[in-house]
């Protein structure tokens, strides 16, 4: 039943020898040249001149005013909750259909999960779910929102791009304002992608991209926190530096910190990447356009651009008619090499989540059954 595409896939990639990998990095020597120079400077941890060069550089390629690298895209994610004064016993509303750095960030902070549906066509948060369940479950108290059941403070909503794609989030800004919370975007998979000329990230007060191995650059791990507030980002600086109070000897520290900064020679990589960022979105957009074509005469469908949006396409997806049809493509192209992978499990059907707070989740539930990821490497 596959034997078409799985060659069509194969003859996309026939520059690939072997097992076509969902998503490779892509190095060369300018790259390699970084990382020798960084070594020679002897500058390889958390201080150095390319750490505060690539934030700068983030800032003039994402159009935010200030930016934190950290460590990985899960650091950031934590750090933008503490930014945002998520803490124990809060709620924070997320979707279902996400990767799990989102879900566990969340804990971190001893708060608790959310889970509401994804719209069909983003597969990032619905406002219109989120509406829906604060309407019915939630009530302001003193200028908060306040969970009526168990009398928790909904502190933050954490939309996901997923795959690169940008959700609404211009409706879903719109609505927390009116509930008082606040929007921290996880734009780990959307480095590149925009809504209406606006890079993912940058509509909330703050955002978190991932730099880790599979995304569209990458330095090995590392990720970044966004912000609107450059006040916000000293602060966040401070706490991922071990809070440490500068001093040119003294190992001073005024509250619990987190050794989350940055080595400066992921750093050095994740600038020389980011320099490759629109050679590879152009290589992306014309895979995810041969992908189109290959798919157009049958019955399965591409995940294209959302309206008004431009995807970096990160990971190009399929939606199959069923789980079982589904299944039998993962086994069919594994079997001959060509690396996929469905949507992850959803997070409330997960051991650690399965009691958490949900709204009804038909769309999640949709897509995790339908979904498959196929290669979809930036080669030069």
């Amino acid at each position: 039943m596959f034997e078409t595409l799985l060659a069509g896939i194969r003859s996309i990639h026939d520059h690939v020898d072997g097992q076509i990998p969902l998503h490779a990095p892509w190095f060369d020597a300018d790259d390699e040249a970084a990382v020798v120079e960084c070594v020679r400077s002897s500058f390889v941890s958390s201080v150095g001149p390319e750490i505060v060069a690539f934030e700068r550089d983030l800032c003039e390629r994402t159009g935010c005013s200030a930016a934190v690298a950290v460590v990985n895209g899960t650091a950031a994610l934590h750090t933008a909750l503490l930014m945002a004064d998520v803490g124990t016993n809060d709620l924070v509303i997320t979707q279902a259909l996400t990767f799990i750095a989102t879900c566990n960030a969340i804990r971190y902070t001893g708060a608790q999960p959310v889970f509401i549906d994804v719209d069909a066509d983003t597969l990032g948060l619905s406002p219109e779910a989120v509406k829906r369940w604060l309407e019915e479950q939630c009530e302001m108290h003193d200028g908060k929102c306040r969970h009526r059941d168990t009398g928790r403070w909904v502190k933050a909503c954490i939309p996901m791009h997923t795959f690169g794609m940008v959700m609404r989030i211009t409706e879903l800004l719109n609505l927390c304002e009116e509930w008082r919370i606040t929007v921290i975007e996880d734009a780990a998979e959307a480095l590149g992608s925009s809504r209406n000329g606006r890079h993912a990230g940058t509509f909330a007060p703050i955002g978190t991209l991932s730099f880790n191995g599979n995304k569209v650059i990458t330095c090995g791990g590392g990720g970044a926190v966004l912000f609107k507030s450059i006040e916000l980002a000293a602060q966040a600086k401070h706490l991922t530096t071990q809070a440490k109070v500068p001093h040119p000897w003294s190992f001073a520290h005024d509250r619990t910190g987190y050794n989350y900064r940055m080595p400066n020679l992921n750093a050095a990589l994740a600038r020389s990447q980011l320099r490759k960022l629109d050679h590879n979105l152009a290589a992306k957009r014309e895979l995810h356009h041969r992908y189109s074509h290959l798919l157009a005469s049958t019955p399965w469908t591409l995940v294209g651009d959302p309206s008004g949006t431009i995807s970096n396409h990160w990971l190009n997806a399929i939606l199959f008619r069923d789980r079982e049809e589904r299944d039998a493509f993962l086994e069919a192209a594994n079997n001959v090499g060509i690396q996929c992978r469905p949507a992850w499990e959803l997070a409330t059907d997960l051991p650690m989540y399965q009691q958490a707070l949900q709204a009804p989740l038909p769309t999640s539930r949709s897509i995790q059954d339908r979904l498959v990821n196929i290669p979809s490497s930036a080669h030069p």
